[in-house]
């Protein structure tokens, strides 16, 4: 989420101190950005209905992928977990510890080693999830009723070693094993350092243009200088911060060399007018 030009934004989603925002939502598969959208209506402020949409967009460029979709608890509709499971794409996502559901059967084999590394393995199910049915009552009034979704998920929970805290999770997979689930999830990690480096190293907190257009050029520009980083990162084994650098110096001094090959050695013919 984006507010720093707030009240001069034409279009963004209003928050409680009535200051508007952008909401930036990008898909990383742990190396580049693969898929970004810019959202500035008001519903878009619930994960609900950004996280979805966005995955759907990457979906539909990559057909007959094999991706696994790995979300933290922004998603927690389980009418959109049915539509995922409906569209045959795959996600692993962490839910609320309060969840409501009806276990199918336990699919933790006998005499199966419970130690992930990091964690225990408590409980790994088959299991079906309630949902809210809106319903309007005899008055008119909309309430909503539970009922059972008819697509069957999967329930991983897990102790850490660390201090104890219980994580639940939620998959469409069973085919992974459940230390392969949980390893799949620690990966989700990966992009909450690539938004703090898109932040504090390409200043993306910061909005220059105040339309959703220019939002979105200003997003590709950096996503695209992000993606040049990240490459000569990776091929250099440096960390952000070092990478940024050394591209940057790199690239002035490639321009510096280009400047003095066209003016033919003296630099300051290149500032004439």
């Amino acid at each position: 989420m984006v507010s720093e030009t707030v009240g001069k934004l034409t279009e963004g989603l209003d928050n409680k101190s009535g200051k508007k925002a952008v909401k930036y939502s990008i898909a990383f598969d742990g190396v580049l950005p693969c898929q970004s959208n810019v959202f500035t209506s008001k519903g878009y402020a619930s994960e609900d209905l950004a996280l979805p949409e966005a995955v759907m967009a990457h979906v539909k460029k990559e057909t007959d992928h094999q991706n696994i979709y790995v979300m933290d608890r922004g998603l927690q509709s389980i009418r959109n977990m049915k539509t995922f499971s409906s569209n045959a794409i795959t996600f692993i996502c962490r839910t609320k510890e309060n969840k409501k559901f009806v276990e199918l059967e336990s699919l933790i084999q006998e005499n199966k080693d419970l130690d992930l590394g990091e964690s225990n393995l408590l409980k790994d199910s088959k299991v079906q999830l309630y949902t809210g049915v809106a319903v309007n009552n005899k008055k008119g009034n909309k309430h909503f009723r539970e009922e059972l979704v008819d697509s069957p998920f999967r329930l991983i929970i897990v102790e850490s070693k660390l201090d104890g805290k219980k994580y639940w999770f939620l998959s469409n997979d069973f085919d992974l094993s459940a230390k392969e689930m949980a390893q799949a999830y620690r990966r989700r990690w990966d992009i909450e350092v690539f938004f703090r480096f898109l932040k504090q190293e390409l200043n993306m907190s910061h909005l220059v243009s105040l339309n959703k257009n220019g939002i979105q050029v200003m997003l590709y520009m950096t996503l695209m200088a992000a993606m040049l980083v990240l490459i000569y990162k990776k091929a250099n084994k440096l960390t952000y911060k070092t990478a940024k650098r050394r591209f940057s110096m790199e690239v002035r001094d490639l321009a510096i060399a280009l400047i003095v090959v066209q003016c033919g050695g003296d630099p300051g013919l290149f500032f004439k007018t």
